[in-house]
């Protein structure tokens, strides 16, 4: 540290004799990589084992290895030789600016000129995320003393299958315990996340975030804005369908806005269950787990890829615990780059259905983007997708191609002569996320919390605020009056562990339907509604050089590089346009939208 010190004296006094401002750079970048790498490795093992195995000991050893990292992340020193390097930005080369840039953007997360402030977000996230972890869902009725929990596999379970109104109408509110003990930790996380992004100069940690993409975040929200606008007259057929088929099921009029729990998900950010044309889960019912991970894994090595480190399967934690297990882990799926270096690993819960079967595949575009420029040799600041939403986009991207009907026969789940009823297939994937999925995460999850950070809402209206929201843009309601004694919100978890993002998965979802329609056309030749990337060494070579450039670019040149256009829905829309046409005619009559 005292050469950094020394450094950054040396710039803020503009009196080094010698060294060039790049020279200067790389002295200081050096001596940045050379600290960050031990120090991540141990802060994200500590992590790791806080969401694998929650307990006490392990919340504790999280919450140090996180304030030691984030005592690096924001150091005075760092923040003010980062600043000083900027100011000479037009003598340095372009990588070098995005490496200093990314580091000054950590900084802001964790600014050492407030340590007890970010000593006590630490904490906060720790707890927060323990209670997430560990929560035991209660599934007796109210008022009645424990006697029977539920996992989150099984309410989803439920609520994909259960044709008993009254049973959906009980799991759903079971699925919303979480939101109580989470309301009062959420406040408080926000009132810390925001008064360190004002530290460093932004109007709030929404806004910090969104500054990771170059962009304000009035531009965000009307990107968020015109996703939204675009897509409308198609989700309002998908809704109104939807609603209609769903009343009759329930004997029910159909109602304006759809009740949640009619929903077969917590947040509606899908609807699974609902086209009797696919069935999904059949096609995997009598796989095991682990050979749903391995096909996935066969996937990507099919197209070139290297195999997965055998450490991967060492490590990483991809099935539910038995159901007797004192052990509790996090069970919402994801990807870790341990140590920036080769040590991958994934936690999952694993089981044998499709929506296993698609996140596998989803999952491991994750840990092959870091294999990739991993093994690019990117600077160790810039080891991330071409913006957050990129990372999002690619798993996306193989979990439309893992759907292909062309892909599943070849593998051997489909038939060779089973006739495919396009538009069964294509209702069935606009209703399991593709276009239910832009109304809650541009517009519910976006703008909650734009108005969280940004106009700090008050804590006795996170549920009006939330369901305000819903009902704006998802047209969907609650069962009931939902006061504010809960929080509805706090139940998904990105909200309290990855916050002031969720228009990375917005933007991943309009970026994945360019990236599949520019290979389904331009490599492989085929339709985009049924095309294979399976074995194809000419898409796995595309996705490697792309994944391969990490952040070393800015992510609006490379999606105009390799789409040959701007972010734009188009592709979504091109791709959905037989289900609109479809869609109409079945809707003729009904009272559409809410």
């Amino acid at each position: 540290m005292k050469a950094l010190r020394a450094l950054a004296a040396c710039l803020l006094l503009a009196s080094c004799g010698g060294p060039s401002a790049q020279q200067q750079a790389d002295e200081f970048l050096n001596i940045h990589e050379n600290i960050l790498v031990p120090l991540y490795a141990i802060t994200s093992e500590a992590y790791w084992q806080s969401m694998t195995d929650v307990n006490e000991a392990h919340v504790g050893e999280r919450i140090g290895a996180e304030r030691s990292m984030a005592a690096f992340d924001g150091n005075v020193w760092v923040i003010e030789t980062a600043r000083a390097l900027l100011a000479q930005k037009d003598r340095l080369d372009p990588v070098t600016v995005r490496q200093i840039e990314k580091i000054l953007l950590a900084a802001a997360q964790y600014p050492g000129t407030i340590p007890e402030i970010v000593s006590a977000r630490v904490a906060a996230e720790a707890r927060q995320g323990a209670v997430l972890d560990s929560f035991a869902f209660c599934a007796d009725r109210a008022g009645e003393r424990c006697r029977k929990t539920v996992t989150a596999n099984e309410i989803d379970n439920i609520l994909v299958n259960s044709r008993d109104e009254a049973e959906r109408r009980h799991i759903w509110e079971v699925s919303k315990q979480t939101g109580p003990a989470l309301k009062e930790g959420l406040a408080e996380l926000r009132d810390l996340r925001n008064r360190l992004a004002q530290e460093m100069g932004y109007d709030s940690f929404f806004a910090l975030q969104v500054a990771d993409y170059g962009m304000t975040v009035e531009e965000m929200m009307a990107m968020m804005e015109r996703f939204n606008e675009d897509l409308r007259p198609l989700y309002k057929q998908v809704h109104t369908w939807t609603k209609h088929r769903l009343a009759e099921r329930y004997g029910r009029p159909p109602p304006q806005k759809i009740p949640a729990h009619w929903i077969g998900n917590r947040w509606a950010q899908a609807w699974p269950g609902l086209s009797a044309g696919v069935d999904l889960d059949a096609l995997v019912k009598d796989k095991t787990p682990e050979w749903i991970v391995k096909q996935a894994e066969a996937f990507y090595t099919s197209m070139g890829m290297p195999p997965l480190p055998a450490s991967f399967y060492a490590k990483s934690d991809l099935y539910p615990v038995a159901a007797d297990s004192e052990r509790k882990k996090n069970t919402h799926a994801s990807a870790w780059h341990m140590d920036l270096g080769m040590d991958v690993r994934s936690l999952m819960s694993v089981e044998s259905n499709w929506r296993w079967f698609e996140t596998s595949h989803h999952e491991l575009g994750h840990i092959y983007y870091y294999l990739a420029y991993t093994g690019a040799d990117v600077p160790l600041t810039l080891r991330g997708g071409a913006n957050r939403a990129f990372h999002e986009a690619v798993g996306d991207l193989i979990g439309i191609a893992a759907r292909r009907p062309a892909y599943l026969k070849e593998i051997g789940l489909l038939d060779d002569a089973a006739q495919i009823d396009e538009i069964a297939w294509l209702l069935d994937e606009a209703l399991d996320q593709a276009v239910v999925f832009i109304p809650f995460s541009a517009g519910t999850m976006s703008f909650f919390e734009h108005d969280l950070y940004e106009k700090n809402i008050p804590i006795d209206a996170f549920n009006k605020t939330w369901w305000e929201y819903a009902g704006r843009y998802q047209g969907i309601e609650p069962p009931a009056e939902r006061g504010e004694e809960f929080c509805d919100a706090c139940t998904k978890t990105h909200i309290s562990d990855d916050p002031a993002q969720y228009y990375d998965y917005a933007m991943a979802f309009v970026i994945k339907y360019q990236l599949h329609t520019y290979i389904a056309r331009n490599i492989l030749g085929q339709d985009p509604r049924d095309c294979n990337y399976y074995g194809n060494e000419e898409v796995g070579a595309f996705l490697w050089e792309l994944l391969s450039l990490g952040a070393t670019r800015d992510w609006r040149e490379v999606i105009k590089e390799k789409t040959g256009e701007e972010i734009s829905t188009r592709a979504m829309l091109d791709y959905f346009e037989p289900l609109i046409a479809y869609l109409e005619k079945e809707n003729a009559g009904r009272e559409a939208g809410w």
